[in-house]
């Protein structure tokens, strides 16, 4: 997943008009609950109260549409995210995890963007999405912790570990809908903060 790889406007969903923000709310209920290949153009257009061609003639396939989904369901997610980070007093890093679990849509499936990589082609133009809103998760990680460890080096290392333990805790969480792992991954996580904080370095 490396940066240079990922287009800077894949999280940057077009302009949309209310009967196709309508849409893509349908869409987005649906393909969450039951997948993006086991829904069909049909089904959208019905529960969203649109003809099949208003469907494409607002996005042109349904692979836009899936795209367009998983920008928007981002871009919700990733603005509780950060309110919820401005607001916590112990740790920022502990609010971005609980973000994943606390903050999101509906997430008793397991992670969105997971589960679309899981049915979606390497070309499929949706992909790029999926890859450009995990490298945002990993780099946002990377800088609230260099606030809190004063060492970026560190802080990107500790950041892939934090990394892992969300997308563990919330693929599990999609498989049996068990909150137990959530909470080990995040006594874990914040272990991993107090360890390498400034304060404990100074006295080791």
């Amino acid at each position: 997943m490396k940066a240079e790889d990922i287009p800077s406007e894949a999280l940057s969903p077009p302009p949309l008009t209310a009967g196709a923000r309508r849409i893509v709310d349908a869409a987005s209920e649906l393909f969450y609950r039951y997948g993006i290949h086991a829904v069909g153009v049909d089904t959208i257009a019905a529960k969203s109260g649109v003809t099949k061609r208003t469907l494409y003639d607002r996005f042109g396939s349904k692979d836009q549409l899936i795209a367009v989904y998983l920008q928007l369901r981002h871009h919700r997610w990733w603005e509780r995210m950060e309110r919820r980070v401005e607001q916590q007093p112990e740790s920022a890093v502990l609010a971005f995890f609980d973000s994943y679990f606390e903050d999101a849509e509906a997430s008793d499936r397991g992670c969105a963007f997971i589960n679309a990589a899981a049915e979606l082609s390497a070309n499929h133009p949706a992909r790029r999405v999926v890859r450009a809103h995990k490298r945002a998760v990993l780099d946002r990680l990377a800088e609230l912790l260099t606030t809190e460890t004063g060492s970026r080096e560190e802080a990107i290392a500790i950041a892939e570990e934090i990394y892992l333990l969300l997308e563990g805790a919330i693929t599990h969480h999609g498989i049996d809908d068990d909150t137990r792992l959530v909470t080990r991954a995040r006594e874990i996580t914040a272990r991993l903060i107090h360890d390498h904080a400034p304060h404990r370095s100074a006295h080791a």
